[in-house]
């Protein structure tokens, strides 16, 4: 039993408050998920810089020459943000791929949490309230973001096993579940060059979506390969650079609830994540169907494709 929220934003004048409502949302679910706790939060792109947030176990010692360390090896410079045990990278356009694999040389010790041109994730093992006071989460802004409160139930209390998990720039995948064929699907993954860091579950149903866009299909198309590729029970609800999606398993025994206004899209596990939002009483709420994709899109439109599978 996991809890997981949602927010994508229609109205722009509420992007200041993203991180607050989310915050707010995220901590409803806690008796849901008090193991661990993370948010994927979307902000403004900017055209020449993309990002890589990370983590370490000791921030005081390994951030604090990344900045001029991993500028070296790349030969450019990079900014270094701190929030707490994560910091976010600030790396030139173009260079993603080659700071992420400087990394590994400059400091093993740090993982990498994120990667992409809008997207940060925080994510940390404690209570969502703590995690998210860790991280200033309520200060954040953004245009759309997802989170989650962890159950642990497929591998261990972990920083690396907590949501949101992040297999392709931009992308993250929060998930109440649980995956049957994750092992196999793994192993096949990784012959395929996708790179899985953990024994978890969602883990590997982010890197099957990753996999499937990188051989072309958009997210609705391979949300869609998800419901008869993957074994087990799940809803899953899938960030990107546009938006969102959210599919859930033919049976569909994960609680999920959505509700929709003209200023924002929400999903929470159960409605009481989102009673605090703005005009929800004159949303109109739903249950999201079974084996169904929804999407909503910035760059589109900011109605859902729905498409029964």
């Amino acid at each position: 039993m996991c809890g997981i929220v949602g927010l994508f934003l229609k109205d722009r004048s509420l992007e200041p408050q993203l991180g607050s409502m989310l915050t707010d949302m995220l901590i409803t679910m806690t008796d849901r998920g008090p193991d661990s706790a993370g948010i994927a939060i979307y902000g403004e792109e900017n055209p020449n810089i993309s990002k890589l947030t990370v983590q370490s176990d000791t921030p005081d010692q390994d951030f604090a020459t990344l900045e001029a360390d991993l500028g070296a090896a790349l030969g450019s410079p990079v900014h270094l943000r701190r929030k707490d045990t994560h910091a976010v990278l600030h790396i030139p356009r173009g260079q993603l791929t080659a700071a992420r694999a400087a990394l590994g040389t400059v400091n093993p010790n740090i993982r990498v949490m994120s990667s992409g041109d809008t997207v940060e994730i925080y994510k940390e093992v404690g209570l969502p309230k703590d995690v998210a006071a860790r991280f200033d989460l309520r200060s954040m802004s953004g245009t759309h973001g997802i989170g989650h409160t962890r159950m642990a139930t497929e591998s261990m209390v972990t920083t690396m096993g907590a949501h949101p998990f992040n297999t392709g720039p931009d992308q993250c995948l929060v998930h109440n579940g649980s995956l049957s064929n994750h092992n196999r699907l793994r192993r096949k993954l990784q012959r395929e060059g996708i790179h899985i860091e953990t024994e978890n579950d969602t883990e590997v149903g982010a890197a099957y979506l990753t996999w499937r866009m990188q051989n072309g299909a958009t997210l609705g198309e391979a949300l869609e390969s998800s419901l008869n590729d993957l074994d087990g029970f799940f809803t899953f609800l899938v960030g990107t650079k546009d938006g969102f999606g959210v599919v859930r398993d033919p049976i569909a025994c994960k609680p999920a609830v959505m509700a929709e206004t003209d200023q924002y899209v929400a999903f929470g596990s159960e409605y009481r994540a989102l009673v605090s939002l703005p005009g929800i009483e004159d949303a109109r709420v739903w249950e999201p169907e079974p084996a169904t994709v929804y999407f909503w899109s910035h760059d589109h439109t900011s109605t859902p494709t729905e498409k029964a599978a």
